[in-house]
């Protein structure tokens, strides 16, 4: 006989396990997007993915992938979510919405974990991440007012090859290591973005000074458009703007967009949980893990060279781009 047993209100998963006539043939129970249960022939649980795990060994995988997720997205600037939701839809097979609704939990623990350590040890810049966020913000408002204007197949294509644009040209720029002296950008110069750190690495301080605001600025604006339209995090785009366009130091773009994104995180979560699409049974671990590897990988950036760090974005970069162009092609052939 096969033992089904869900886990009870508040603490259930996301996807019930709906009772049918199919568990007396041994089939898999269907799911709807509410709570999350454990079939098991043998032992009585059984992750809803079809792997066999209790709500322990749950807890405890995801802990160990989302502190995984923690140190790569402190490491790149981007967030724990580029590992997170793949994981949760794919492997655990949760609902993309609550996969998404933990991700934005997954951002903010970044920050909190990096983005002050990055702070404290003076690697952020906050004029220019400040600065920033109006295009992010500006951009995340009008995402969100044309999330039912624009086919979502057409902005997961259209991200996949800009993401895999932003891999090469990162890519062949791995050697720059010189930093601008001068700067006749007069935004720059005004809001004075300009700034300094200290490389661990290397042992000495660097003065940087900082241009192409405008163009950093439209692509704040693009990184926050998409990232409403396609519920991902926008530290894809946010770290070339700076390091290619805006011209700061690798370990600079990466340290300040930890900073933007949990801005940027915080400011959505309330309407994530508002919809019920953050579960603390999935975020709390999730949450935890991302922290603890966010410390982490905060440690190591400052002992990792801007050529590696390099290396590494760019690695990741291509993978979110096959992600999304995946995706957007699974989509086209679902809705024909």
């Amino acid at each position: 006989m096969r033992v089904r047993a869900c886990l009870a209100a508040p603490t259930c998963f996301p996807s019930r396990c709906s009772p049918s006539s199919n568990d007396a043939r041994g089939a898999a129970p269907r799911r709807s997007p509410k709570h999350l249960c454990w079939t098991s022939p043998k032992s009585g649980l059984a992750a809803s993915s079809g792997v066999g795990m209790t709500p322990l060994g749950f807890v405890i995988s995801l802990s160990l992938i989302s502190l995984a997720a923690g140190v790569l997205g402190s490491l790149v600037g981007l967030g724990g979510g580029v590992l997170i939701v793949p994981v949760l839809v794919r492997f655990y097979g949760i609902d993309i919405r609550l996969a998404i609704g933990a991700s934005i939990v997954s951002v903010i623990a970044t920050s909190s974990g990096a983005a002050a350590a990055y702070v404290r040890e003076k690697m952020t810049n906050l004029r220019a991440g400040m600065f920033l966020e109006i295009g992010t913000v500006t951009g995340a408002v009008t995402g969100g007012y044309l999330t039912t204007l624009l086919p979502v197949r057409f902005l997961y294509i259209l991200f996949g090859i800009v993401l895999g644009y932003s891999a090469v040209i990162t890519f062949r720029h791995r050697h720059t290591t010189a930093l601008l002296t001068t700067s006749d950008d007069r935004l720059a110069n005004y809001f004075k973005l300009h700034g300094h750190y200290h490389d661990a690495a290397e042992g000495r301080d660097y003065d940087y000074k900082v241009k192409g605001t405008k163009i950093g600025l439209a692509m704040m604006f693009v990184a926050g458009m998409v990232s409403a339209l396609l519920g991902i995090g926008s530290g894809a785009l946010k770290v070339p703007a700076m390091d290619l366009a805006m011209h700061l130091p690798m370990k600079v773009s990466t340290a300040t967009s930890n900073f933007m994104i949990g801005v940027t995180a915080a400011a959505s979560a309330g309407m994530y949980f508002a919809r019920g699409q953050i579960n603390p049974v999935i975020a709390a671990p999730v949450a935890i893990g991302v922290l603890f590897g966010s410390m982490i990988g905060a440690r190591v950036l400052g002992r990792t060279t801007n050529k590696l760090i390099r290396m590494i974005f760019v690695a990741v970069l291509i993978v979110i781009a096959l992600e999304m162009l995946q995706r957007g092609f699974a989509w086209h052939s679902t809705t024909n």
